[in-house]
C-alpha cells in the first residue's frame, strides 16, 4: 500500500505490458532513442558529428538521473530541456550536439506516435484472443436453442451460438478500426519550431533532398513506413482523436456483451466464470454477482466518456499550435490505453469460462414453445382448409388466456386451448408435433459457421486465452 494517491487503472486493472509501455522509463528511454537516431542520421548525411559521439549517446540510454532532471526541470521550467541537459551530463562528449536543429516536438510527439503504435498492437492482439474464445463458444452452441429476446421481451428463438456470433461482430469492426488507426499512424519526423523545416535548411545549406532523406531515414529508424507530409509543430491531433475512437469503440462491444451476459446471468441461462471460493456478497452468502462483466460496463462506461478528449482537443489546436493539448493528453491517452487492455482482459477472462446452463435454457425454451409455434400451427390449420384471419383471432384470443394463466403462476395450457376451438381444427397431439425447437432456430448453425469459417484466417495466429483476473 502507498501513502499517495495511484490510478486504480494502474494498481487494479491493467496489464504489466501496457504499465511498461506507458511508463517513464519507457517515454524518457524513447527521447532517447531518438536523440541517438538524429545524430546517427544527421552525421550519415554529412553533418559534424563523429562516431565516438553517436556511440557516447548510444552507450546511455538507459541511465536517466531523475534526481537531475527533476531539479533541473525546477530551474528552467522545460521538460525537454531538463532532459537534454541530464543526457548531456550523462554522455559529456556529444552534449553539445544532442537535440541539433529539434524542436520539443521532436521527441515528444514522436515518442507518443511510437508508444501509441505499439500499444494499439498489443491491444489488437487481446481482441483477436476474444474473438478466438467466442469463436471457440459459438461453435460448440451454435445449435442449442434458446429463447430470442426483442425489447428485452421473448421473441423467436436463436441460438446460443448465433448470439455469440453478434458479439463478434462488433469485435470484429472494433479491429478493423484498430487496424485503420494503425495503417493511419504517420512518423512527425524533424520538422521544426512550426513544421517549416528552416533549421533543417540552415544545417544541410538549402539542400531540401538532404531534409527528406533524414525524415525518411528518422521514419524507418522507428518502423514507420511514412511521414505526415505537412504539420504545424506538432503532428495533427486528429490521430489522437481516431486512436480514442478506436478504444470506444472496443469498450462499446465489450460494454454490449458483458450486458447481455448480466441479462442472461440474472435469468440463469449463462453466467461468467466464479471462482472455488469466490464470495458474491458480504452479507448475501449465496449471491453469485456478475461481478466481471460489471466491471467491465463500469470501465467501458470510463473508456467511452474519456474519448470524448480528443476530439474536443482536436478541434481547438490553434494555427501551428496550442500548449492546451498538453496536459489533456498527458491523461486522456495514457489512461484511455491502460482502460481498454484492463477492459480486454477482463473480457478474455470471461468468453473463456463462460458457463451455459443447458436445462435451465431447454425450461425456458418450453415455456414459450407453445407461443413460438403458433404461426406454424396457423399455416397448418390453413392448408386443412380454416379461414387466416379468424384462425389469426382464436390464436390471440387463446394466447391472451394462457398468457394472464401463466401470470398467476399456472402453467401454458395454450395448446390445450386451441385444441378446444373447433374452427381451429387440430388435435392437441397433433399440434405437440411441431414443439421441436430445432424447427424453429432457422439457419443459426450455417449463419455460426459462415460466420467462424469467414474468420479462421484472421484467428490462425490467435489462441484462446485464459487470462487470470483478480476477483
Amino acid at each position: 500500500m502507498t501513502d499517495t494517491y495511484e490510478s486504480p487503472l494502474a494498481s487494479r486493472y491493467a496489464s504489466d505490458y501496457m504499465l511498461r509501455l506507458f511508463s517513464a522509463d519507457t517515454r524518457y528511454q524513447t527521447w532517447r532513442k531518438l536523440w541517438v537516431a538524429l545524430a546517427k542520421e544527421e552525421r550519415a548525411l554529412g553533418l559534424p558529428i563523429s562516431e565516438e559521439q553517436v556511440k557516447e549517446l548510444s552507450e546511455h540510454i538507459t541511465d536517466i538521473d531523475y534526481e537531475l532532471v527533476k531539479k533541473r526541470e525546477k530551474e528552467v521550467r522545460h521538460d525537454v530541456m531538463a532532459h537534454v541537459y541530464a543526457y548531456g551530463k550523462a554522455a559529456p562528449s556529444a552534449a553539445g550536439i544532442i537535440h541539433l536543429g529539434a524542436t520539443s516536438c521532436y521527441v515528444t510527439d514522436n515518442a507518443d506516435l511510437i508508444i501509441y503504435r505499439d500499444g494499439l498492437k498489443y491491444l489488437r492482439g487481446q481482441l483477436l484472443s476474444v474473438l478466438a474464445n467466442l469463436a471457440k463458444f459459438a461453435d460448440k452452441y451454435k445449435a442449442l436453442p434458446t429463447l430470442g429476446y426483442t425489447h428485452y421481451q421473448p421473441a423467436q428463438l436463436v441460438t446460443v451460438g448465433k448470439r455469440a456470433s453478434l458479439w463478434m461482430q462488433d469485435f470484429l469492426s472494433d479491429l478493423k478500426e484498430i487496424d485503420f488507426a494503425l495503417e493511419n499512424i504517420r512518423f512527425l519526423g524533424c520538422r521544426g519550431t512550426t513544421g517549416t523545416e528552416a533549421s533543417f535548411m540552415d544545417l544541410f545549406f538549402v539542400f531540401e533532398v538532404l531534409i527528406d532523406a533524414l525524415n525518411r531515414a528518422l521514419a524507418a529508424d522507428f518502423g514507420f513506413d511514412e511521414f505526415f507530409s505537412v504539420c504545424g509543430q506538432t503532428y495533427p491531433r486528429k490521430v489522437d482523436s481516431r486512436i480514442l475512437n478506436a478504444l470506444s469503440s472496443i469498450a462499446q462491444s465489450c460494454y454490449r456483451m458483458a450486458g447481455d451476459i448480466r441479462l442472461l446471468q440474472h435469468d440463469r441461462q449463462v453466467e461468467e466464470p466464479f471462482e472455488k471460493d469466490q464470495i458474491g456478497s458480504s452479507a448475501m452468502a449465496y449471491k453469485r454477482n456478475p461481478m466481471r462483466c460489471e466491471r467491465i460496463c463500469s470501465l467501458s462506461r470510463y473508456l467511452m466518456a474519456d474519448a470524448m478528449n480528443a476530439p474536443m482537443t482536436a478541434s481547438v489546436q490553434w494555427l501551428e499550435r496550442t500548449l492546451d493539448d498538453s496536459a489533456n493528453r498527458r491523461i486522456s491517452l495514457p489512461e484511455g490505453f491502460l482502460c481498454a487492455d484492463a477492459v480486454l482482459r477482463l473480457a478474455q477472462n470471461v468468453t473463456d469460462g463462460l458457463h451455459v446452463n443447458e436445462k435451465i435454457i431447454e425450461k425456458t425454451v418450453r415455456e414459450y414453445l407453445p407461443f413460438i409455434a403458433t404461426e406454424n400451427l396457423l399455416m397448418e390449420a390453413v392448408k386443412r382448409g380454416g379461414n387466416r384471419q379468424e384462425l389469426h383471432e382464436i390464436i390471440r384470443k387463446c394466447s391472451m388466456e394462457a398468457t394472464a394463466r401463466m401470470k398467476s403462476g399456472e402453467p401454458c395450457d395454450l395448446l390445450e386451448r386451441l385444441a378446444k376451438e373447433p374452427q381451429f381444427g387440430l388435435s392437441a397431439e397433433e399440434m405437440d408435433s411441431v414443439l421441436d425447437p430445432k424447427l424453429y432456430i432457422g439457419r443459426c448453425p450455417q449463419q455460426v459457421e459462415a460466420f467462424i469459417k469467414k474468420l479462421a484466417p484472421l484467428l490462425e495466429n490467435a489462441e484462446n486465452t485464459a487470462v487470470e483476473i483478480d476477483v
